[in-house]
């Protein structure tokens, strides 16, 4: 359903609608002492749960992350008593800074679970995999992008053989933008044939600049459906905000559409304000039938929730791609 709402005297519809409980986590609901919670990864266990892999932000500013269940995904969550997945410096020396923003990806090949996420290294952020039957003992596969890189996410079958990783690498270099890769293995290990997926736009585009991808691609009849976030700067800071683009099924560097508009953006107070303010970036999606359950973390602070429709989107973004 449509949601239509007043906002800053302008009518606008937004095809996400935000639980009205919103926010669902917070750092005063774990069960030891937390800075904030946000920026969860999201899957639906075999036994129905939906389990979110939180990223927790210690008082050092040092991120690790925990395993928050729920048997309807939006209330009631059981929260693991102690971390899930701490850093590892000992043996990954690249996690010395924590480890964040988890992407899972149930992968039936394997029979497991592969949680692709940021490593915060002495020489940037950079992507690391660890594969899980539980999310209870996890086999760390420790770098597999160098920085700095991020933002990535594992498609959950091979296509011709590779399995095939979509991720943001960034250079300092001036002038240059922050676009969306994609690349392709033949053993999780090796990776090769990078090339440009989406790039950012130029000017005063909402997605100029920097783009990401948030929650991993989501199969449907028509094509990948992709949910990345673009990032405006203003004079009053950055606003992160959420488009929708559409990858062939077969061939997932082959681009079918991209919005021109953004379709979800901070509003309420509590994605306006907080460690990081004007921010939406949802890591994980769980998908009941057409119904999308999109977990975002909210200003850097909290975890929230928003509702849609896959259909409605993907008639949106056949209406808006340029």
């Amino acid at each position: 359903m449509l949601l239509v709402s007043m906002g800053k005297n302008n009518l606008f519809k937004e095809l996400f609608h935000r639980y009205e409980c919103n926010p669902i986590l917070t750092a005063n609901d774990w069960p030891y002492p937390a800075n904030t919670v946000f920026n969860a990864g999201a899957t639906r266990l075999h036994d129905g749960d939906v389990l979110l892999l939180v990223r927790v932000e210690d008082r050092r500013g040092i991120s690790h992350l925990t395993v928050a269940r729920s048997k309807d995904g939006v209330t009631d969550w059981r929260i693991d008593p102690q971390p899930t997945l701490l850093p590892d410096p000992e043996n990954y020396p690249e996690e010395i800074w924590g480890i964040e923003d988890p992407r899972i990806t149930w992968i039936d090949e394997l029979g497991k679970y592969a949680v692709v996420y940021t490593s915060y290294s002495t020489s940037g952020p950079l992507v690391s995999l660890a594969l899980t039957e539980d999310f209870k003992s996890f086999e760390r596969h420790g770098v597999i992008m160098p920085p700095e890189d991020k933002d990535a996410a594992l498609f959950p079958r091979r296509f011709d053989g590779r399995w095939v990783l979509i991720h943001r690498p960034m250079s300092n270099y001036p002038l240059t933008k922050a676009n969306i890769w994609i690349s392709y293995s033949p053993d999780l290990k090796h990776w090769g044939d990078h090339c440009v997926l989406l790039e950012a736009r130029r000017g005063a585009w909402w997605d100029a600049n920097k783009i990401g991808l948030s929650p991993p691609p989501i199969e449907t009849e028509e094509g990948w459906l992709i949910i990345y976030h673009g990032v405006r700067t203003t004079p009053a800071g950055c606003i992160y905000r959420l488009g929708l683009a559409l990858l062939d099924l077969e061939d997932p560097r082959r681009v079918i559409a991209r919005g021109d508009e953004w379709i979800f953006g901070p509003d309420e107070p509590y994605e306006r304000l907080g460690d990081v303010s004007d921010v939406v970036f949802p890591c994980g999606v769980v998908c009941n039938a057409d119904e999308i359950l999109l977990y975002y973390g909210a200003a850097d602070t909290s975890i929230a929730l928003a509702k849609g429709s896959l259909k409605e989107l993907l008639q949106w973004l056949k209406k808006s791609s340029g």
